[in-house]
């Protein structure tokens, strides 16, 4: 199947390197569509409710298109960005964590500035029902959201980048017109995909694990 240059990691070095990246998206380097069917492939290859299979893969490179995707994802970058939902305003008052996060909102207002110049924009979507189910919608999501991730694990593995985003959705039915996505398909996640600039990635610092982790009673 792989017919791209992979790189040499270790499983455990891919789960824990395949960083969200904004700033050091190549937006001046093409990235061959055959490259994106190779990393789609692989995760087609993700489990889904019944073996059902429901995803489709919208995948964007016309000039036109990016661009109009990157200013409507501009307008909601910035509405976000004003919000108290912003990354920037989380754990304000907190001397470790607020560094991180004012560096999060600063990389969330460059891509919103350039997700149109990005080379490769990738919209995943999943069968359903015109109007999406109340209540749990664990099941739906789950099988589609599992190959997004592989998506970029694949991504990653071959010398790609992605964000995961999704302020898009807001404006779900505009793009579902401007790129005929027809009704019952809805779309997951907006995923920029480029080359990256600099050399690899490292893991990035997380709470430890003994303040998330409960067995067998909360």
């Amino acid at each position: 199947m792989t017919s791209f240059p992979v790189l040499d990691l270790t499983p455990d070095e891919l789960l824990t390197t395949t960083r969200t990246v904004r700033k050091r998206l190549d937006l001046s380097k093409n990235v061959p569509i055959e490259l994106i069917r190779e990393c789609l492939e692989i995760a087609l290859q993700a489990p889904s409710g019944s073996n059902r299979q429901g995803w489709q893969w919208m995948v964007v490179t016309d000039p036109s298109l990016r661009a109009q995707l990157g200013e409507i994802y501009r307008e909601e970058v910035e509405k976000y960005l004003k919000s108290r939902a912003s990354a920037a305003k989380l754990f304000s008052d907190d001397p470790v964590r607020a560094p991180v996060q004012q560096r999060v909102g600063d990389s969330v207002a460059w891509l919103g500035e350039h997700m149109g110049e990005v080379p490769v924009l990738v919209i995943p979507c999943i069968r359903g029902a015109v109007e999406l189910p109340a209540g749990n919608q664990a099941g739906l999501w789950g099988s589609l959201l599992p190959a997004v991730w592989s998506y970029s694990l694949a991504a990653r593995a071959r010398g790609l980048g992605t964000a995961w985003t999704t302020l898009h959705l807001s404006r779900e039915a505009e793009v579902a017109e401007l790129l005929g996505i027809p009704q019952g398909f809805h779309q997951a996640a907006l995923m920029p995909t480029a080359y990256f600039t600099g050399e690899t990635f490292k893991p990035a610092p997380r709470e430890p694990i003994d303040s998330v982790l409960h067995v067998d009673k909360w």
